[in-house]
C-alpha cells in the first residue's frame, strides 16, 4: 500500500472513529488529532481500528515518538508493514 493511500485510509479511520465529526479531509489538511476535535473516545475507537485493520500496535502515550498527527500514525504503520518483496508466498 502506498503511503497516498495509507493516509487516506487512517484518515478514514479518524473519521469513522470520530461518527463523522472530524472528517477525512480535516485529518488530511494536517495538524494535531485533538486540536481537530478527536476526543479520548475518538482515539480509542481509532487505536482499535488501526490494530484491527493492519495489526500493529498502537500506544498513544507510550514511549517515545508521540502519535497525535496523521503523519505519526502513517509512520507507524508504515514501519510495520512489510515490503511488498518481503511478503511470504500465498
Amino acid at each position: 500500500m502506498g503511503d497516498t493511500d495509507l493516509r487516506s485510509r487512517i484518515a478514514e479511520l479518524v473519521s469513522e472513529s470520530t461518527a463523522g465529526e472530524v472528517t477525512a479531509t480535516d485529518v488530511l489538511s494536517g495538524g494535531s488529532m485533538v486540536a481537530l476535535g478527536v476526543d479520548s473516545l475518538g482515539l480509542l475507537r481509532l487505536v482499535d481500528a488501526i490494530e484491527l485493520e493492519y495489526g500493529v500496535e498502537v500506544e498513544l502515550n507510550g514511549p517515545g515518538r508521540p502519535l497525535d498527527t496523521l503523519d505519526d500514525l502513517v509512520a507507524l504503520v508504515g514501519a510495520a508493514e512489510p515490503p511488498p518483496e518481503a511478503a511470504p508466498p500465498a
